[in-house]
């Protein structure tokens, strides 16, 4: 058979299935939930547009850009305003702007003499052993000093990651910094010449790649990506066991009171490790996957604020401010929406994005979202000079939102490439394998397409083993 099934409708699923259609490989999306997309949803209310998960993607690869324009919604992307460049990190209670050159590196107030002086040693710091799964706060300190692992890095993973540097490997979390030094013995001297590097492979690092949303927020895409597999998903559809068998696999599909099975040549497997865990499979015996369930998932609480711009002092002429741990605030970070983007709040007002919660303090998310919104301003009040309530609050909680990879990770991804080599047709693609942005998920989504038309191809001509033995 060369038909797929693809297991799980986030934007990893749906870009896969996107491709595979267009190769003219049949397929069928099972989604468990009453919608597809994941953490991706855009909500206009009230004149604003209040993302509840991610807030913008990285251009970071032509396979995105690719993407956004097979699905014909070009005209629809917007870019982030030039304007709003600046990144405030927080020191002192007070927002500071990140140097955006080397001169404004060396006057600003953010790191103190001390600190500079320790980065213009770096080139000169040895390299780790290659085969060492380091902290990513043992890494930094190591090649930059506390002070930058500090204000620099720790504000930064807490409010892209929602994690903490003394867990996170810099082996499998960040590996292009682990690369850096391993191929040229400095993150300075690497971030130069690797850059020629990716220029000629077409990429663009994160630091510098354009970031972009649409008119009506990432929901656009994920209605582009519906719309063209109009007849290929299926919600409500939780599958609960997969078989191998002579001709493919078998998928058990239902909720226990009205269960259906069917029959697929190959399985995509796109979900989060913790739903990963909990799925039965067997290829000629029963394979464990409930190590899966290790892999940590912080919960974060994302809050959309309207306010009116008369009531917010600072001028929000940024992406947002981050904030170090031990700066002790209830946020992890802001977003200026309205400042990124246009029609994210009405004339008059401005839209904030907060996030609570992740490692640093998970126990605040249960609260009711009255108390959230409570915590946010009190918060605001102090780095914004915010003075007056909201005029509109949107809270979404995540119980489990972002993959941590952590010292040990490794193990995880040498169970997925066990299971996909131990099971021939199974495939595992998505954020706990591939990284945790929407880009990351778009190109693992691509990828994956590649490699089942590959895998399909063989087995029509019965080049690929039917079963691996135990």
């Amino acid at each position: 058979m060369s038909n797929v099934a693809i297991i799980g409708g986030g934007i990893t699923g749906l870009t896969a299935a996107f491709r595979l259609k267009q190769m003219g490989v049949p397929l069928t999306l099972f989604e468990a939930g009453e919608h597809v997309g994941g953490v991706v949803r855009s909500v206009r209310k009230n004149g604003f547009l209040a993302e509840a998960g991610p807030n913008s993607i990285l251009e970071t690869s032509p396979i995105v850009t690719n993407l956004v324009h097979d699905l014909d919604i070009e005209p629809r992307r917007v870019y982030a305003n030039p304007a709003a460049s600046k990144r405030y990190i927080v020191r002192d209670k007070k927002p500071v702007a990140l140097p955006s050159s080397p001169q404004s590196f060396f006057s600003t107030p953010l790191f103190s003499l001390k600190a500079k002086s320790r980065l213009l040693a770096e080139p000169f710091v040895g390299r780790a052993d290659p085969d060492e799964d380091e902290s990513l706060a043992h890494f930094v300190q190591r090649r930059l000093g506390q002070e930058f692992l500090d204000y620099a890095i720790n504000p930064f993973v807490g409010g892209v990651y929602a994690g903490d540097p003394k867990t996170l490997s810099v082996k499998y979390a960040f590996p292009k910094l682990h690369a850096l030094e391993q191929r040229y013995g400095s993150l300075l001297v690497g971030q130069v010449l690797g850059a020629r590097e990716r220029k000629r492979r077409r990429e663009v690092s994160k630091q510098s790649a354009k970031m972009f949303s649409f008119d009506e927020g990432l929901g656009v895409l994920i209605g582009a990506l519906e719309q063209e597999l109009a007849g290929h998903i299926e919600t409500k559809s939780p599958v609960r066991r997969l078989v191998r068998k002579d001709n493919g696999w078998s998928i058990l599909i239902g909720d226990g009171a009205s269960e259906k099975e069917v029959c697929y040549g190959s399985i995509l497997l796109a979900l989060p490790a913790h739903k990963l865990a909990g799925l039965k499979v067997r290829a000629n015996r029963d394979i464990d996957l409930s190590q899966f369930g290790k892999i940590y998932y912080p919960p974060v609480a994302s809050l959309v604020l309207g306010f009116r711009r008369e009531d917010v002092k600072h001028p929000l002429d940024g992406f947002g401010v981050l904030i170090p741990e031990k700066e002790g605030f209830n946020i992890l970070g802001a977003l200026f929406s309205s400042s990124l983007f246009p029609n994210r709040a009405p004339s008059g007002e401005v839209a904030i994005t907060c996030f609570i919660g992740g490692t640093r303090s998970p126990w605040l998310t249960p609260v009711t979202p009255e108390t959230l919104v409570k915590l946010a301003k009190i918060d605001l009040e102090q780095l914004l000079d915010l003075r007056g309530e909201p005029t509109f609050s949107h809270v979404t909680v995540f119980s489990k939102a972002i993959p941590q990879y952590n010292v040990g990770f490794g193990r995880f991804k040498a169970l997925m490439s066990f299971l996909e080599m131990r099971a021939p047709g199974l495939f595992v693609a998505g954020h706990s394998r591939d990284g945790i942005s929407l880009s990351d998920s778009i190109v693992s989504g691509h990828n994956v397409a590649r490699r089942i038309q590959t895998y399909l191809g063989a087995a029509a001509k019965g080049a690929l083993p039917l079963e691996v033995a135990a």
